[in-house]
């Protein structure tokens, strides 16, 4: 009889916590709409902040030299460019003319963003007030940096940007767009306006120098999840990222099934290595009584959408034959959460072919169980996704 009971406390436990997490999109959103106080962005006015903008690459260099052209045509001047060309050979997609852009080849190879990132801070030529990282794919908006500096204008030391997709090609890369477009929505505009932070995205994101040498100096992040680690140093040390969603980055989407399989075993293991820092930033909001921590803490514990979609089907059927009223709640919890997702993914702005894509919705999700398969059981899920230059099929 006991075991019963158990086995019932559990159940009901574990609906608790993701029929929580699924109507927990609408409850930002409601409270968002209802919030009369977002933060606005100022005129950046005359202060010509010092970046140094590093970009790193690894293996791949296809992209580079769009990625540099598009940094050269910003509206901005005072920059330096730093390409890190990790584990690559020498080739022309890595001269570049401007005296503005250096192009750096470690000794050894890091295989690690902050490896790479304080490589290039080793070799800056001047002292930059303000960092700025971008991926070798990513190209920049015009407006990127003066949009950013709106929000430094404001105080903040942390900003991400919007990364947008500039590439829509198949059905993978639209809702690879789709998920981006939800997490730049409630991870990014909504609890900032809020009072919470923008998550890092890993790209797109500037920083104060000193602050971001700061937060990471004195640790070793092999593979992925720097940004990881770095958000959650940053909103525990009392730090807030803002979020500019005006200050865009345009990002190559993964558009093939390998590809998208090797990346999302990355992230599935970096959430599984690093969602432990939520409970002590939660913590941390509880016992302060801090929203941005609070708030933040909560997100970050919440599993990647996938697992935790999956894991409230499953939990409704056992609980079909078990307790109907948690069948019931789960299955209006689930049809809110449907409504919330498709809230930003089906915004006017929103382009036609991912509204189109959706229905491929369960195929993505097929993708995504392969991923984290994977990622149990191999260890070769930390590296970069390769991109292709070439188009690929459905």
């Amino acid at each position: 009889m006991d075991g019963f009971a158990i086995g019932y406390g559990v159940l009901y436990i574990l609906g608790i916590i993701i029929c929580f997490y699924l109507v927990f999109p609408m409850m930002l959103f409601l409270c968002w709409k209802l919030s009369v106080n977002p933060t606005k962005p100022v005129n950046p006015g005359s202060n010509q902040r010092d970046y140094g903008i590093i970009l790193t690459a690894y293996e791949q260099v296809d992209f580079v030299a769009d990625a540099v052209r598009s940094l050269l045509d910003m509206d901005y001047v005072n920059f330096r460019i730093y390409v890190v060309a990790d584990n690559c050979k020498p080739s022309e997609a890595l001269i570049f003319t401007d005296d503005r852009i250096e192009v750096l080849f470690p000794e050894s190879i890091l295989a690690s963003n902050t490896a790479s990132h304080f490589y290039a801070i080793e070799h800056f030529t001047r002292q930059h007030e303000t960092i700025l990282i971008m991926d070798s794919d990513n190209l920049a908006h015009p407006q990127l940096i003066n949009e950013l500096n709106r929000y430094f204008e404001l105080g903040f030391r942390a900003v991400q940007g919007l990364r947008s997709a500039k590439n829509l090609e198949t059905t993978i890369a639209c809702l690879d767009a789709a998920r981006d477009i939800y997490y730049h929505f409630y991870d990014g505009r909504v609890i900032f306006d809020l009072g919470s932070s923008a998550t890092l995205a890993g790209s797109g994101m500037a920083f104060d120098s000193q602050l971001y040498v700061s937060m990471l100096k004195d640790i070793d992040i092999k593979g992925a999840g720097f940004d990881k680690v770095l958000q959650a140093r940053l909103i525990a040390s009392g730090e807030r990222i803002a979020f500019a969603q005006h200050a865009i980055v345009y990002d190559q989407k993964t558009s093939a099934p390998k590809q998208l399989i090797s990346q999302r075993s990355r992230w599935i293991t970096t959430w599984f290595k690093y969602f432990k820092f939520g409970f002590s930033i939660l913590y941390q909001g509880i016992a302060h009584t801090n929203l941005n921590q609070f708030i933040f803490g909560t997100v970050l514990l919440r599993p990647p959408l996938f697992i935790f979609l999956s894991l409230a089907v499953l939990l409704m059927v056992i609980s079909i034959f078990t307790s109907q009223v948690l069948a019931i709640v789960i299955l209006f919890s689930l049809i809110i959460y449907v409504i919330s997702f498709l809230i930003p993914v089906l915004s006017k702005t929103t382009d036609k072919k991912i509204r189109k894509a959706l229905v491929f919705i369960p195929k993505f999700m097929f993708y995504q169980f392969v991923s984290l398969a994977r990622s149990i059981v191999s260890d070769k899920s930390n590296v970069a996704t390769r991109h292709s230059l070439k188009k690929n099929s459905r």
